[in-house]
C-alpha cells in the first residue's frame, strides 16, 4: 500500500487551478501505483488555526492531560506527514509566497524531536525517503528569465523549509501567468500537464 498526502491551501476551493492541476497529478500517480490509499487535508481559515503557545507547551510536557487536548491537531498533522509515502501540496502564490494557512501547517508539523533534530554536525530532518510533489498557481510569471523572478520567496521557501525537515526530493509544477488573459491560462495549463506527464513516469518506475 502506497499512501498519498494531499494538502490544498487555496482561498478558491474546487476553483483553484494549483488544485485541480494537482488532483490530476494525484490521478495519474494512482493509476501507474497500484494500491494507493489517498488522504487529503483542507487548509482554511476554519480547518488550520496558527500555532499557539499552548500547542508549542504541548511538545514540551506531551504527558498532561491539557497538553494532549492543545496539541491533538498537531499530532494528526504529523502523523499523517509520517506516514505518507508521496506528498503532494497544491500552493497558490499569494503575494509572492505562500498562503499563512500552509505557513500555519509547516509550523504546526516542524517539531524539533519528532520531523527534525539538533546535532552535533548540524541540523537533521526526519522525514526522509518521501516524495513530494508542488503544484504552484501563480497569476504572472515568476520562473525562467522572467524580470519578476526576483519576487518569488514561494518555491525557495519552500524548497528550504521541506529540505530542513528531510524532505529533499521535491519536484515543482508552476501553472503560472493564469491572471494574464484565457488564452495565458490556458497555456499555463497546458504547460503545467506536459510537466506532469514527464514527473508521473519517474515516480511510477522509481
Amino acid at each position: 500500500m502506497s499512501n498519498i498526502l494531499f494538502v490544498s491551501s487555496s482561498l478558491f476551493g474546487q476553483g483553484s487551478k494549483s488544485r485541480q492541476l494537482a488532483l490530476e497529478l494525484i490521478e495519474k500517480l494512482r493509476r501507474a501505483t497500484p494500491a494507493v490509499a489517498v488522504v487529503e487535508r483542507v487548509l482554511d481559515a476554519r480547518t488550520m488555526p496558527h500555532l499557539n503557545p499552548e500547542t508549542i507547551a504541548a511538545w514540551q510536557a506531551p504527558g498532561a492531560e491539557a497538553a494532549q487536548a492543545s496539541a491533538a491537531l498537531s499530532e494528526e498533522l504529523t502523523r499523517e506527514v509520517e506516514q505518507a509515502d508521496t506528498i503532494v501540496i497544491a500552493a497558490p502564490m499569494y503575494n509572492f509566497s505562500i498562503p499563512s494557512t500552509l505557513k500555519a501547517w509547516i509550523d504546526h508539523i516542524a517539531r524539533a524531536g519528532r520531523t527534525f533534530r539538533y546535532t552535533a554536525s548540524g541540523p537533521e530532518g526526519l522525514l526522509k525517503g518521501k516524495k513530494v510533489h508542488v503544484v504552484t498557481g501563480r497569476g504572472g510569471v515568476y520562473s525562467g528569465e522572467s524580470p519578476s523572478k526576483a519576487f518569488d520567496f514561494q518555491e525557495p521557501y519552500l524548497h528550504a523549509v521541506l529540505g530542513f525537515l528531510g524532505l529533499t526530493d521535491v519536484s515543482f509544477v508552476h501553472v503560472e501567468g493564469v491572471a494574464l488573459g484565457e488564452q495565458a491560462a490556458a497555456d499555463a495549463v497546458a504547460r503545467a500537464r506536459k510537466a506532469i506527464g514527464e514527473i508521473v513516469p519517474l515516480k511510477a518506475a522509481a
